[in-house]
């Protein structure tokens, strides 16, 4: 690309016009060669003594190629379980080993749509650092509960980003592709208008221009995917432009298909996907200033009026607090209904205000008690706690204060910073590793259902 190239797909980002689509090819780990997705392809073929042998598995197709190795001799549905073991075994702990181009592309704060087409958490994670992030999976076999889409109003909800699992996201279950067949699947129900397809999410890809950054399609599904985003056939619109950035050479009849009758598509054959996010984030940094990728991090937009307010000691407790905060979205609360601060250092005077107008405007305050927590005092989640305690004081006849226990043990009584009037008067949950137990989860569904309920 040329200046004059970069100058307009950058001025094409500023308007809001564009969305990147991230593929595979991104996934790649600090100091390595090596995908995410290759490490999980060789770790599910070592989990069943499969040695690849002579016959390597091919570059960015390593998931197809291991699982269709595998399902000869193996149920295909028990491998979607390991696959998902795998990817949480094997992404990075935290956000320093993260890979570059995932938090590069993520620190761009004028995107505001997201499309992956993996089922790993990485670029989500990523996101976080910098604002509210609402997570919609694609999948013909979740949940009738869990369907989500864009919202009508997404635009106003400054300070959050939207992101689409196109081929769903990683559980131990079934609802996400991990093969070839998968995928076709997965197109059909978009073609069929099947379960959960996100009708106004694609309709807005429809309107924006793409950047489709190591994706690796196969080259059919390639041309499906750019019909699918245009609402015109290819060869009559003028309107939309594509970028593909791709590792491997595409297909020689891919290209020509393009020249022929998608005039707005390029192909950026002479740079990669790494490269690429690397030199479009420098670009964008000069643009804007360094200062601007630190606001955007530590200046999250707090939502007003959230159902759960998560309030930790960032230093010990951090790790913890993310798994409460996923515990608490697999009982279908969304991104935008948590508070729940993702910095890992002691927030500024002014973040400070707007994280305690947070408190003052949540359903229900969720303090995490450990022991590492409890030999702290001069610390800001005491503040907080403070502002929960004024605050409870005013509200009668209700559940607002929900303390959870995260240690491994369940001894309210050993907690000396703990405020007396939670001990003498509410009862501790217990959510050890952010994991609730039985009873926890009980109570957490019954003022989730209340709550429902409430905003009838």
């Amino acid at each position: 690309m040329d200046e004059k190239s970069w100058d307009r797909l950058l001025k094409s980002i500023e308007d809001g016009l564009v969305v990147p689509v991230l593929g595979p090819q991104i996934l790649i780990a600090q100091g390595s060669n090596d995908s995410l997705q290759a490490q999980v392809a060789r770790q599910l073929l070592a989990s069943y003594n499969c040695d690849p042998g002579s016959n390597p598995l091919p570059p960015f197709r390593e998931m197809n190629e291991a699982v269709t190795r595998l399902k000869r001799d193996h149920k295909l549905q028990d491998l979607y379980g390991d696959i998902h073991d795998a990817i949480e075994k094997l992404m990075p702990k935290s956000e320093a080993a993260m890979p570059e181009p995932v938090r590069q592309i993520a620190a761009i704060s004028h995107f505001r749509l997201f499309v992956t087409l993996t089922p790993d958490e990485l670029l989500a994670r990523s996101l976080r650092t910098r604002c509210v992030v609402n997570e919609i999976v694609h999948s013909p076999y979740l949940p009738t509960s869990e369907g989500a889409d864009l919202p009508a109003d997404w635009l106003s909800r400054a300070g959050e980003v939207f992101l689409l699992y196109l081929f769903g996201k990683s559980r131990p279950a079934p609802m996400f592709a991990i093969h070839d067949e998968d995928i076709l699947e997965y197109v059909h129900n978009i073609i069929a208008r099947g379960s959960h397809v996100p009708v106004r999410f694609l309709a807005e890809l429809q309107q924006r221009n793409l950047l489709l950054i190591g994706c690796n399609f196969p080259a059919w599904l390639s041309r499906f995917f750019l019909r699918l985003t245009n609402q015109q056939r290819l060869s009559d619109t003028q309107r939309k432009r594509e970028w593909l950035v791709e590792a491997l050479q595409a297909e020689e009849e891919l290209i020509y298909f393009l020249k022929s009758y998608s005039a707005g598509t390029e192909i950026l054959s002479d740079i990669s996907p790494t490269v690429f996010i690397a030199e479009l984030h420098q670009r964008w940094l000069t643009r804007h200033g360094a200062a601007e990728e630190v606001t955007s991090t530590q200046a999250e937009v707090i939502p007003r009026n959230t159902m759960f307010f998560i309030s930790y000691c960032r230093a010990p407790d951090y790790s913890v607090a993310v798994k409460l905060m996923e515990s608490l979205k697999s009982l279908g609360i969304a991104d935008n209904e948590i508070w729940f601060d993702k910095s890992v250092i002691e927030p500024g005077q002014d973040f400070r205000e707007r994280i305690l107008t947070g408190i003052r405007t949540c359903r229900y305050f969720v303090p995490l008690i450990s022991s590492s927590a409890d030999q702290l005092d001069e610390k800001f989640f005491r503040r907080e706690w403070n502002e929960a305690l004024d605050r409870s004081k005013s509200i009668q006849g209700r559940t607002f204060v929900v303390p959870m226990i995260i240690d491994q043990a369940y001894d309210p009584e050993q907690y000396q910073r703990v405020p007396h009037e939670w001990k003498d008067n509410l009862h501790f949950g217990h959510a050890p590793g952010g994991l609730p137990d039985e009873q926890t989860n009980t109570l957490l569904k019954k003022l989730i259902r209340a709550e429902r309920q409430r905003s009838v």
